[in-house]
């Protein structure tokens, strides 16, 4: 049976933490792919406006465009609406019944997975798979597998402040992301990549 890791997320915008995370899960587990999976709405978090649906696919379409077994799922982004995971699952395991998926996560979400919508009926569909980021306890009654992986205190949150102080984003994002980051003109850039 195929193993396809599924890593959803806002990636407002994608950065090296997220890239990293996947890669681990992808050679600890052996996995055929990681597919990463911009939602429409998220239920968790209230996600800034200054980047649309499609130009968050385009950042994940070019960070992750020299690795092979990184793919883009557009799967939420065309369903639209809040971008409930057990709904997703129904329909990928209908679409996909020789898969087996791996659903990624970090320990802030492993945190709060008791919130998550249909929970109980959720983790019959898929296979949790948990990577520990900084400040998180990544502690949950619901089996999750961890997958040892280097903690990076790295977010979204974080490069996008940094962009609008116009700092530098060396080593924070792939090098195509910043680019079309501040061609876009998204979360404040200017197109001077030097930062100053």
């Amino acid at each position: 049976m195929k193993k396809v890791g599924l890593f959803g997320g806002t990636f407002n915008p994608p950065h090296i933490g997220h890239l990293i995370m996947a890669n681990e899960v992808y050679a600890a587990l052996g996995l055929s792919e990681v597919r990463f999976m911009p939602n429409a709405k998220a239920p968790h978090k209230v996600v800034s406006k200054s980047a649309t649906n499609e130009q968050r696919l385009k950042m994940v379409e070019l960070a992750i465009e020299d690795v092979p077994y990184f793919n883009a799922e557009t799967f939420e982004l065309e369903r639209g609406g809040v971008s409930y995971t057990y709904d997703t699952m129904k329909v990928l395991r209908e679409r996909e019944p020789d898969v087996e998926f791996y659903f990624i996560i970090g320990g802030d979400m492993i945190d709060s997975l008791h919130t998550w919508y249909q929970i109980d009926e959720l983790i019959e569909l898929v296979n949790f798979v948990g990577v520990k980021r900084p400040g998180s306890e990544a502690k949950t009654d619901y089996n999750v597998r961890m997958v040892e992986a280097p903690e990076i205190n790295l977010s979204s949150t974080f490069i996008r402040n940094r962009l609008q102080q116009q700092g530098s984003l060396q080593y924070l994002l792939p090098e195509a992301v910043e680019r079309y980051i501040r061609k876009e003109g998204l979360y404040g850039a200017t197109s001077d990549v030097s930062g100053n």
